[in-house]
């Protein structure tokens, strides 16, 4: 209640601020009989210091502003930023003359080896950056130029080439620990370089290439913006924690959207049908991509390749879908389009 002291009644209050317009009583009168009562000592504490004010309320435009720039733990704005380049420089130097993308693709590549290979490293598993890294050229270059043939032969070679060094490089300890991972390295790496390649090698090949990394990218971002703002339900908690049902369904519906799009645009007998099955079929890809790498980072006690990108991570964490979509997206339009 407000203009009414506080405390018991009959209690002597201490004077204070005049509180809703009514005189607090003052003091009580002073008895002349009784001593003149000593001074009272100063306290010993210091006096406690005025409240401070609260901080202004944010308002509610700032605060969802901040919070669509850290959607999923990224500053979405850089992320974008960085996206936006990769395609830009993707697209230009793929119209400009292929052969330039292929040598952008090989540099990707082998920086996403360094990365793999920097991560191994942390469990002292040592691949031979060398051998894989001539392989890394060789294989893609030999696809484009002579066609499957020719990456089978490089890939045999490559593996051949890792045994051999690796056995003149160390002791016998940890022999079959480090060629397996290299091994592993150049089909997950190097293999798909050359997949790659050969997707490129048509008329249509620049084209081809567009379709490929399309869809990919539709799943990431169909998958980011779904999984943010409607996912609830864990796809694999235990491999990756922010995957959920919610966006591997966006995934799917951003995927065949694109792809049947971009085949009923790009390609002179792609159909729409067409476009729509290698959707569905990139979105089961990239996941599997996404997750094999989550359980590489998981056993390895990393949380990200590298720091390459900013926002992204490594450049093996913009990769993983790639090299897993590659083989199915060149085998599906070789079965729709064949590239005679």
């Amino acid at each position: 209640m407000t203009g009414e002291p506080e405390g018991s009644p009959g209690e002597p209050q201490a004077p204070g601020p005049v509180s809703g317009g009514a005189a607090e009583p003052g003091p009580p009168p002073i008895d002349p009989a009784e001593p003149a009562a000593a001074p009272a000592e100063p306290s010993a504490e210091p006096p406690s210091e005025p409240p401070m004010e609260s901080a202004a309320p944010v308002p509610p435009s700032v605060a969802a502003e901040e919070a669509g720039m850290k959607r999923g733990g990224r500053n979405l704005p850089i992320a974008v930023g960085v996206g936006v380049g990769l395609g830009a420089l993707t697209l230009v130097s793929l119209y400009t003359r292929k052969e330039i993308f292929l040598a952008v693709m090989v540099v990707f590549l082998f920086l996403g080896m360094r990365e793999l290979a920097g991560a191994f490293g942390t469990r002292e598993i040592r691949i031979p950056l060398i051998p894989l890294g001539a392989g890394m050229v060789a294989a893609p270059v030999a696809a484009y130029v002579w066609g499957p043939e020719a990456l089978v032969a490089a890939l045999s070679l490559i593996v051949l080439t890792v045994l051999v060094w690796r056995m003149a490089d160390g002791p016998a300890e940890g022999y079959v620990r480090d060629v397996a991972a290299a091994v592993f390295a150049a089909g997950y790496l190097i293999l798909m370089g050359g997949i790659v390649a050969l997707l490129m090698a048509p008329d249509d090949g620049d084209h081809r290439i567009v379709i490929f990394i399309a869809v990919t990218v539709a799943s990431d971002i169909g998958g980011y913006f779904a999984g943010t703002f409607l996912g609830r339900h864990k796809l694999a908690p235990s491999i990756s924690p922010k995957k959920t049902w919610e966006g591997v369904t966006g995934s799917a519906l951003t995927c065949m959207l694109v792809g049947a799009a971009l085949m009923w645009w790009l390609l002179d007998d792609g159909q729409v049908w067409h476009g729509v099955v290698i959707g569905a079929a990139a979105v089961v890809t990239a996941t599997i991509g996404d997750l094999i790498e989550s359980m590489l980072k998981r056993d390895l006690g990393i949380k990200d390749m590298g720091t390459l990108l900013p926002e992204h991570g490594g450049v093996m964490d913009r990769l993983d879908s790639l090299v897993a979509t590659a083989p199915v997206v060149w085998l599906l339009l070789e079965v729709f389009v064949p590239s005679a």
